[in-house]
């Protein structure tokens, strides 16, 4: 065998973190690539990152640019498997004790869809995009992500495929619904080592029974959201969806909650928010079964839509009947209204891959080029923590005099969370301070492309809405 041949470098850190994929790659120009798109992602968006803006050249008129083309025959042509490069990403994540999952964090699953014209790529067709609250042409990917308080990470991404693409449409063996695909992710998390104590998603995958018993049958705990109007058979008597059991509840104000239970929520700004939560009766769903309905709203008089979830779940009460039979830990009212804030994190990390990193800005139409992208672009999510959290004390963490210890990881907030379990704040690295600039631009109004994503990470995550 001959010895490989040098590859240029990547611009600062990036090298060192490109450099632990190179064994994934089986040519220079592979290696090469992988360099040159990562940093094309990370540059200030001035425009959208086509394969002419990543290769820093001009747009239209520049697509026969060598470097454009070089980076078109990686993406499209050149023979490397998208998923070998995931899976090192994520063994990186878990390799590293600042951003390794434990099991005080939550597995999100959700799925987004962004406009692309015509029908010629591969999974676009007129379908629900999410992001633009209405049906148009588009393409829908389900992803995955790992959160708790202080860290959200992406795992895995498989976009969605309409029935009618296919050439027997439902009947066709690789058809398969959106609910299906999160399984399928699912399955591979716990493929990958990931731990989580439960499961979350929007109503799009609570709402099926099919999507929950996958879940039990991986012995997993989920919370999962319910439509608030999803009707079930009962006598006519009875409730029949899941706003009329919470309308059956007593409710005599903040100083007499009678069913309700306060939870204190504190989000990442600093505010508070005093919400209610509560156990209520629904066909299969009670207090002691092994399926729970837990309301929480901020006003269980009204019930606001926006400020109300209905979430299902199978992690029983504490000290109730099914405590005993069952394979997860008990958990209260606040811990399961936690563990659905935590959910949250997914619509920010859209945020960042989006209006950020180009995730809808791709111009192929191949599905393997299009799994390409999607996961380059997770690459350089990663990198950013990853330089974030590169700390600037020891690796053991210990903190200079007078600084603040870290946050336990899987910390609550003062609503009943967890300690991660082997990662505990001696474990944990000091974020490091955000970086503007370390280096002159090598020529006019070109930036170098590594200074501005530590501080574009910290500027968003300091501003995040979620909980």
């Amino acid at each position: 065998m001959t010895a490989r041949l040098p590859c240029p470098v990547a611009p600062g850190p990036l090298e060192d973190y490109a450099a632990r994929f190179d064994d994934v790659f089986s040519a220079l120009g592979q290696r090469r690539g992988f360099r040159e798109y990562l940093a094309g992602l990370l540059l200030p968006r001035e425009r959208n990152k086509t394969l002419t803006c990543l290769a820093g050249a001009e747009p239209m008129v520049g697509i026969n640019d060598p470097a454009v083309q070089r980076l078109q025959y990686f993406l499209s042509e050149s023979v490397w498997d998208p998923e070998a490069v995931n899976d090192r990403r994520v063994a990186l994540l878990l390799a590293d004790p600042a951003t390794a999952p434990h099991r005080g964090g939550v597995l999100v699953i959700d799925d987004s869809g962004d406009r692309k014209d015509g029908h010629a790529t591969d999974h676009v067709s007129r379908q629900w995009l999410g992001r633009l609250g209405k049906t148009d042409n588009g393409i829908v990917t389900v992803t995955t992500l790992w959160a708790d308080e202080r860290l959200y990470v992406p795992l895995h991404a498989q976009p969605y495929t309409a029935a009618c693409r296919l050439p027997r449409g439902t009947d066709d063996p690789a058809f398969a619904t959106k609910p299906k695909i999160a399984a399928r992710l699912v399955a591979k998390a716990l493929d990958a080592q990931i731990t989580f104590t439960a499961v979350v998603g929007d109503c799009a995958y609570g709402a099926g029974d099919d999507y929950r018993r996958e879940l039990r049958e991986l012995g997993l705990a989920y919370v999962l959201a319910l439509k608030r109007r999803k009707g079930l058979w009962a006598p006519v008597d009875a409730d029949h969806t899941p706003i009329d059991a919470a309308r059956a509840l007593a409710w005599g104000g903040p100083d007499d909650p009678a069913d309700w239970t306060r939870v204190e929520r504190r989000f990442r700004d600093g505010h508070h928010e005093t919400w209610w939560a509560a156990d209520a009766r629904l066909g299969p769903w009670g207090p002691d079964g092994p399926y729970r309905l837990v309301i929480a709203t901020t006003d269980p008089a009204t019930l606001p839509d926006a400020r109300t979830w209905y979430l299902t779940t199978n992690l029983p009460r504490p000290h109730g009947s099914a405590a005993a039979d069952s394979p997860h830990p008990p958990a209260d009212l606040a811990q399961v209204v936690r563990l659905y804030g935590l959910r949250g994190w997914i619509e920010q990390g859209y945020k960042q891959v989006k209006d950020e990193l180009g995730w809808a800005d791709f111009q192929v139409r191949s599905s393997v080029a299009i799994r390409r992208h999607q996961m380059l672009v997770m690459a350089a999510f990663c990198f950013c923590w990853h330089t974030w959290l590169a700390g600037s004390g020891p690796p053991d963490g210990t903190a200079d005099p007078g600084d603040e210890p870290p946050p336990s990881p899987g910390a609550n907030h003062a609503n009943g969370g967890q300690i991660a379990e082997g990662r505990g704040k001696n474990q944990l690295r000091q974020p490091a301070p955000a970086v503007l600039a370390v280096s002159a631009a090598p020529r006019a109004r070109l930036a170098h492309p590594l200074d501005t994503a530590p501080a574009l990470l910290a500027f968003l995550v300091q501003r995040a809405p979620a909980p």
